[in-house]
């Protein structure tokens, strides 16, 4: 859910990217797929639903890392702080999955936001709060 004050931008991938990730910029190593691809886990998404698409990373990218970017954000002011919720699910203890922040006006992704070694295989979900003067992506 992307939100922005009042409105809430729900993100799913039910029948493509959701709005909020660049279309094209699916990099190597995402699958969008759901519990029913015999990929292994997770056999549902995070409400149950064997049948609900998620993104997934594929067996193949096991030791290197894939990328997803969002569209730009436009600033925020002191009414609209933008908040993102995300759902997640870890299955390999090697693996790290990292938010970061990257504003126009910086060459570098700065990292907000990182989970790491810890084994769970269930679903989690985090909140983030980003601040920021001037347009960015995550």
């Amino acid at each position: 859910c992307f939100n922005s004050g009042s409105s809430c931008e729900k993100c799913d991938f039910e029948t493509d990217l959701c709005k909020a990730l660049h279309e094209l910029n699916l990099q190597p190593g995402w699958i969008r797929r759901n519990g029913q691809s015999s990929m292994g886990p997770p056999y549902s998404d995070h409400n149950g639903n064997d049948s609900a698409y998620f993104l997934s990373l594929s067996s193949k990218m096991r030791s290197s890392s894939a990328t997803l970017r969002t569209n730009v954000f436009l600033p925020n002011d002191e009414e609209h702080i933008c908040q993102i919720t995300f759902h997640y699910w870890i299955s390999q203890i090697s693996g790290t999955l990292m938010v970061g922040l990257q504003k126009h006006s910086e060459d570098t992704i700065t990292n907000i936001w990182q989970v790491s070694g810890e084994l769970q295989n269930q679903w989690k979900a985090n909140t983030i709060t980003i601040n920021s003067t001037e347009k960015y992506e995550v």
